[in-house]
């Protein structure tokens, strides 16, 4: 039987009808509406509606960013949508004869990595996706960690620096604030500055008037030094974090996402040589794998449909 998944990005809403192996059958999308509420559950309704033609579909998924609670029902806050303690579930229950679950965009995605992709040999993986910010997943005993109140695996928002950036949830620190997309160009400007290493970031800057994230990007494929150095204290920062989490989770493997991900070792060496420098009682027990991400822009479609499946054969 297949199932539905859906998930909600802050310019786009993607779809899909995907398989117990999950396989992608069909997919849709279309632009967020946002900063209207009303209008984004009105497309899901929609997109839903129109997936589930022709096909044999018992339970759907819904993948949001923001704080979802344990009954996977309620969206309690969201940033990019004015969702405050908003019963999602129930509004799509009420539209759709469907079954429907409500997850986290991150839990899915890195569920979907856990179930099909890169972490599917592993019992107990944590995932980092290194993107605008820092998102996370982790599955422990080959359950999907979501804490007490279902707010759990906010990993973006371990604090690494005791009074260090402030960041928009808060608090200061934060690993998003060092270890993000948004990290590396920050960074990378500031090597550009500074001149010597970053002479080459210095000159495109003051060709394009600003670096943008693209810009960084093909100067690292380049193998300009400073874009690499850039991204190289992005990776000792994320090792850093990543030693921290090991002490608590021991997880298996470490799957790092997102669009930053795409440098793959360039980006993995330096994760790898920070977290075995700041790793506790290193040599004295088995020590995780580090892996890059495996479906990319289709686990959180996946993921969503995966988890509301299982959901609804567990009833």
């Amino acid at each position: 039987m297949h199932s539905i998944g859906i998930d909600i990005g802050g310019t786009k809403i993607a779809g899909a009808v995907v398989t117990e192996e999950g396989e992608i059958v069909t997919e849709d999308r279309m632009p967020t509406p946002a900063g209207d509420s009303e209008a984004i559950v009105d497309a899901v309704v929609a997109m839903i509606e129109r997936l589930a033609v022709g096909n044999d579909i018992a339970a759907a998924g819904v993948a949001a960013p923001g704080f979802i609670d344990t009954t996977q029902s309620i969206v309690y806050y969201t940033p990019n949508i004015s969702w405050r303690n908003e019963p999602l579930r129930q509004r799509l229950l009420d539209r759709l004869d469907l079954s429907i679950t409500i997850d986290n965009d991150a839990n899915a995605a890195g569920w979907a990595e856990f179930r099909f992709g890169a972490g599917r040999f592993a019992t107990d993986m944590t995932m980092l996706t290194i993107g605008t910010g820092v998102g996370g997943a982790i599955v422990t005993q080959d359950r999907l960690f979501r804490g007490g109140y279902g707010a759990g695996a906010e990993l973006g928002h371990m604090r690494v620096v005791p009074d260090g950036l402030p960041c928009g949830c808060g608090a200061r620190g934060c690993i998003e604030q060092y270890g993000s997309g948004r990290a590396l160009l920050r960074m990378a400007n500031e090597l550009a500055d500074l001149g010597g290493i970053g002479l080459g970031l210095a000159a495109l800057r003051q060709e394009t008037g600003t670096l943008r994230g693209e810009d960084v990007a093909s100067l690292i494929v380049g193998g300009d030094p400073g874009a690499l150095q850039a991204l190289r204290q992005l990776g000792h920062w994320l090792g850093q974090a990543c030693a921290s989490l090991s002490a608590v989770l021991d997880p298996q493997l470490f799957v790092i996402g997102g669009g930053v991900a795409v440098a793959g070792d360039l980006l993995l060496d330096p994760i790898r040589e920070s977290f075995l420098s700041h790793l506790p009682a290193r040599g004295f027990h088995p020590e995780p794998e580090f892996t890059i991400a495996q479906l990319v822009n289709d686990a959180g479609v996946v993921g969503a449909a995966d988890l509301a499946r299982l959901h609804h054969e567990s009833r």
